[in-house]
């Protein structure tokens, strides 16, 4: 009977996340936070990397507070740190009042404290969440200002008054300083232990906008918080994805390339001749990487490499695979009658960031790490 294969030797794709560049990320925004607690948004599990591995490391490289956005996340990162606070973003959700006791998770209120307080009978924590411009969730300041005036705030004093920036990522948007204005006025009349505006990008606005508690979440996964870090991120890069390859062949110009065929060969420059190396990878957007990445006659899709070199994609990404053109790749001839599935190519990694693959999408660096599939051979790196 053969030995059994190693981790990576049933995959068709490599995710590799370095909790260490995680943790480094957690401390820089720490420390451009200033006076400000710095928490941690583990959202959709976080951003698609793992509660369970990257909670302990953000406690330990000093994070306490951790935002969810539903009941069940809060229960895994309880068990993940279990002296954290712990805030769901969704508020209160009826029938679930056991949960939010024996978790002792801290919903962010928009419109229900009159359910919250009657459930836990007034004695547990909660944020309040202002609706200031984000037309989303929150409470409206007139909302607010009577349950103010009531007393029903000094009785039930909230443990947290937050708001949500809708434009941070613009800096120079007019939305950000009408936000900040009109929260700084409203939370001038409550007595909550802590406020909160800043999401990632509004931690780079500046000191006006970090209050008592920011509450980073894309920046400390490596993506792009803001227009201008599409081009210069002051983020560590936390994951590295690679592709192995199922097939290499030769293919003449004229013949088209995937479903639809979408892309036309087009020929090649290389003097051994016309033809063009195509290479077929084993991920597809079943296992997160966007369809809309891929490339066609009419526009130019996203960018893998390897060896360090950019090659581009070629033809739409299918459901498990994708095809990238290694024609200009000063290596190319290694591959050809060489022992392909040995070989892996990088998608997201050194090379060629988040942010880049997310742009030819058409899209984020968020959809991109939240989709990520199953199917990849994780590997964490660097824990502390």
């Amino acid at each position: 009977m053969n030995s059994q294969p190693h981790n990576d030797d049933l995959a068709g794709g490599r995710l590799t996340i370095d909790l260490g560049a995680l943790a480094n990320n957690w401390r820089t925004l720490n420390d451009l936070s200033g006076a400000s607690e710095c928490s941690a948004v583990v959202k959709a599990d976080a951003y698609g990397l793992g509660i369970e591995q990257a909670v302990p490391t953000l406690w330990k490289a000093g994070c306490r507070t951790f935002f969810v956005a539903l009941p069940s996340e809060g229960i895994r990162v309880r068990k993940a740190a279990p002296e954290a606070t712990i805030y769901v973003l969704a508020g209160y959700l009826p029938r679930a009042i056991e949960t939010y006791q024996d978790y002792a998770l801290r919903p962010v209120i928009n419109d229900e404290l009159d359910s919250w307080i009657a459930a836990s009978g007034g004695t547990l924590p909660y944020a309040i969440q202002l609706e200031t411009g984000m037309n989303r969730l929150g409470m409206s300041i007139e909302t607010f200002v009577n349950l103010q005036t009531s007393g029903l705030l000094d009785t039930h004093k909230p443990s947290l008054v937050m708001s949500h920036l809708a434009c941070a990522d613009t800096p120079d948007h007019p939305l950000n300083e009408t936000q900040n204005t009109e929260f700084r006025k409203i939370i001038e009349l409550t007595y909550s232990e802590q406020t909160s505006l800043a999401n990632s990008a509004g931690i780079f606005l500046g000191a006006d906008y970090h209050y008592d508690l920011v509450r980073p979440g894309i920046a400390l996964y490596g993506g792009a918080s803001a227009h201008a870090h599409l081009r210069d991120n002051p983020m560590q890069p936390v994951i590295n994805i690679e592709a192995r390859i199922l097939q290499v062949k030769s293919a003449q110009p004229g013949a088209t390339v995937g479903y639809s065929g979408a892309e036309t060969i087009r020929p090649s420059d290389r003097p051994e001749g016309n033809n063009r190396i195509l290479a077929t990878l084993s991920v597809g957007y079943s296992d997160g990487y966007l369809r809309a990445a891929g490339s066609a006659d009419d526009h130019q899709g996203a960018f893998a490499a390897w060896h360090g070199v950019r090659v581009p994609l070629v033809g739409r990404v299918s459901m498990d695979l994708l095809t990238v053109d290694m024609t200009e790749h000063p290596d190319s001839e290694q591959l050809l009658g060489d022992n392909w599935q040995d070989h892996w190519i990088e998608l997201i990694g050194p090379t060629v960031k988040l942010d880049e693959v997310a742009s030819a999408a058409g899209t984020i660096g968020y959809e991109l790490l939240t989709s990520l599939g199953r199917r990849y051979h994780r590997t964490y790196i660097n824990d502390l």
